[in-house]
């Protein structure tokens, strides 16, 4: 069953699209990342133009977000004046990100940069995911039985800085700076990339700001809900490249989704969850790459024109 996609211009099979939004769901609730870093590139790998796929997975994500931060919300696990914080930088972030994307389309350039821009962040993310996961598995394999734990994270000049306030649910007491600055950076990916920003945030969220575990995933979702949404908005408005029939199909996958996740997440333990993002990440990283790499089997197109003489 096909169905005709009108900004993106193509046909694409309902229950593909309807099975790609549950699996990416799934991925949402689980690991508090909106998955557009994987929801994006997939569109692309089935003839999307990258400009659309953009858009339109904004939309989806900040649909699927709700789902999740309502599931994390009735556990307790989700810091609202963190989230705020978060939000002050993403909204700007966006809107400089919307602009931006604006400009290199207006170029012709935007199709190339959003592949290139994903195989950079990917690859590094992923790698970095992982390598921590090594660490920390060989450290408490190496660690003394009753050997007290060590900390996330350590304090730098960055713990220094001006304008402190007091996160009470996350037990902080750290600059304002710090997460209006994470918040504006994924607020720029988030309207170039078309990703929540959780793969950025997340990690940003335990080894940056320190923040424990049990509160980075509802709070993560809770910032990608507004942030998306605002993206979305901004998209539609200023760059037309939301497709509303795909972005509905992606919803309803996605907001099923990401219920499950949400369900079995607190089962898996956090080193073996940011080892499955990090594989992940690197995975679709590594497919972007040899998409820009190989050489295509056809040089050159013949139009029919051509052909005719």
């Amino acid at each position: 069953m096909y169905v005709y996609l009108p900004i993106a211009e193509i046909s694409v099979n309902v229950f593909l699209i309807l099975g790609m939004g549950l699996a990416v769901g799934v991925l949402s609730g689980l690991f508090g990342v909106g998955g557009g870093f994987l929801m994006t590139p997939l569109l692309m790998f089935i003839g999307v133009p990258p400009a659309v796929a953009v858009g339109t997975e904004a939309n989806k994500i900040a649909a699927s977000s709700i789902s999740g931060v309502i599931a994390h919300w009735r556990r307790g696990n989700v810091d609202v004046k963190m989230g705020l914080f978060l939000l002050a930088g993403g909204f700007v972030g966006s809107a400089a990100g919307v602009w931006l994307f604006g400009l290199l389309r207006s170029i012709g350039q935007i199709d190339l940069v959003i592949r290139i821009a994903y195989v950079i962040f990917l690859g590094i993310i992923g790698a970095l995911m992982l390598s921590e996961t090594v660490r920390t598995m060989l450290r408490r394999a190496r660690a003394p039985v009753g050997a007290p734990s060590r900390k996330l994270h350590q304090h730098t000049w960055m713990h220094g800085l001006p304008f402190k306030v007091r996160f009470n649910r996350s037990r902080l007491y750290i600059s304002a700076i710090l997460p209006v600055a994470v918040g504006f950076f994924v607020g720029v990916l988030a309207a170039m990339m078309g990703v929540g920003g959780g793969f950025i945030i997340v990690p940003a969220m335990i080894y940056l700001l320190g923040m424990p575990t049990s509160v980075v995933v509802g709070t993560s979702l809770f910032q990608i809900l507004f942030v998306t949404a605002n993206v979305t908005f901004l998209q539609a408005f200023y760059n037309h490249t939301v497709d509303i029939v795909l972005a509905l199909f992606l919803v309803i996958g996605g907001v099923l989704g990401a219920q499950l996740g949400a369900a079995y997440g607190a089962k898996i333990r956090g080193e073996w969850m940011r080892a499955l993002l990090g594989a992940l990440v690197l995975t679709v990283g590594g497919k972007l790459m040899f998409d820009l790499l190989v050489t295509p089997d056809d040089l050159f197109t013949l139009t029919g024109a051509s052909r005719a003489h």
